[in-house]
């Protein structure tokens, strides 16, 4: 099974254009410098933007396809969308906002002790820190089963060390999980390290040269590689 996604959208400064392909078990890191449309991209393919043009499908199911005129609403997509802010209940414990689209307790419980947060499971958000926050959201969209798994930017805000432990985390991670996930980052050496495939996106289009330079210039792990 496939995520299949071929849009374009005409923004501020460029016009978007991008295709591209994401199978069940594989990690796509959408890279590039900031400002690029990367995550204009995943908010089209979580349904929260439409394309001027295009298509997207999963599992042979069409999600958008604007000649037809269909716009399948996010809701009925069956994705989660892990975003750079932590976006939790905050009247709700941790172990309550993991719960709140889960299937069962059972997966809630299996999420909390993976994540080291099971612990926390009473506190509500802000009597946690930053990392054990994103750590809640990402268990909290995973507890939903969603078809795809959208990440944009969520290890940015973090500190290092943290930072570090989630990506090996998440790297694990991934060999479990039998679903498309798009990774949205503008750390090159994130992508490197997270990706099983590599889509740089520069001013809203699929620059290869611009990634074989910038590799070759040695960017350090935690700088914006910028633009041309």
């Amino acid at each position: 099974m496939e995520l299949n996604v071929s849009v374009k959208k005409k923004l501020r400064t460029f016009d978007l254009e991008v295709s591209f392909s994401c199978r069940d078990g594989q990690l796509l890191a959408l890279v590039g410098p900031s400002g690029s449309g990367k995550t204009t991209i995943i908010r089209i393919i979580a349904g929260l933007e439409k394309p001027d043009a295009g298509t997207i499908t999963y599992n042979g199911e069409t999600w958008v396809d604007t000649e037809r005129g269909i716009f399948s609403p996010p809701q009925k997509r069956r994705l989660s969308y892990v975003f750079q802010e932590y976006t939790l209940f905050p009247n709700l414990s941790v172990y309550k906002n993991v719960g709140f689209a889960a299937p069962g307790k059972d997966r809630v419980d299996g999420l909390l002790k993976l994540f080291g947060i099971w612990h926390l499971r009473d506190c509500k958000p802000n009597k946690i820190s930053g990392g054990e926050r994103q750590r809640c959201a990402i268990c909290q969209a995973l507890a939903r089963k969603p078809q795809v798994l959208l990440l944009d930017e969520p290890f940015s805000a973090l500190d290092v060390v943290t930072r570090e432990n989630l990506r090996d985390k998440l790297k694990s991670l991934k060999k479990e999980l039998t679903l498309p996930i798009v990774h949205v980052t503008h750390n090159i050496n994130e992508a490197l390290f997270l990706a099983d495939d590599i889509l740089p996106v520069v001013h809203g289009k699929i620059e290869w040269e611009w990634l074989e330079q910038s590799i070759s210039k040695g960017v350090s792990n935690d700088q914006d590689p910028g633009g041309k």
